[in-house]
C-alpha cells in the first residue's frame, strides 16, 4: 500500500477542483455554521423547562453531570465546545434530545 503524503493529497484536491470546474465532477459542498453564541443561564434554564425536565434527567439527555447543569444555570460555568452546540440545536428543537 502507497503510502500517501501531502503533496499527494494537495495534488489530488486541486484535480477534483479542476475537473469540478471543468464540470467533470460532482463535488458536495457543505455550508459550516457560525460557531454558536453563548446562551445566558436563564436561557438553559428555559431550554430545559421547554422539555419539562429536571435537573438529572437534562444533564442525561446532554450527557453532563447534573452539577454541570445547575452550575450553567446559576452562572458560575457557561457550556461550551459540543455542549453548546447541542443546547442550540435544543433551544430550537427540544426533541432532538430525546431522540432514541
Amino acid at each position: 500500500m502507497k503510502k500517501h503524503t501531502i503533496g499527494d493529497e494537495i495534488i489530488q484536491g486541486l484535480t477534483e477542483a479542476l475537473a469540478h470546474a471543468q464540470g467533470k465532477l460532482t463535488l458536495r459542498t457543505y455550508t459550516v455554521p457560525t460557531p454558536p453564541t453563548p446562551i445566558p443561564p436563564t436561557g438553559i434554564t428555559q431550554i430545559r423547562r421547554q422539555l419539562n425536565a429536571s435537573t438529572p434527567v437534562f444533564a442525561a439527555l446532554l450527557n453532563v453531570e447534573p452539577i454541570t447543569v445547575r452550575a450553567w444555570e446559576k452562572g458560575r460555568r457557561v457550556p461550551s465546545g459540543p455542549a453548546l452546540r447541542l443546547l442550540h440545536i435544543a433551544r430550537k428543537r427540544p426533541e432532538v434530545l430525546t431522540v432514541q
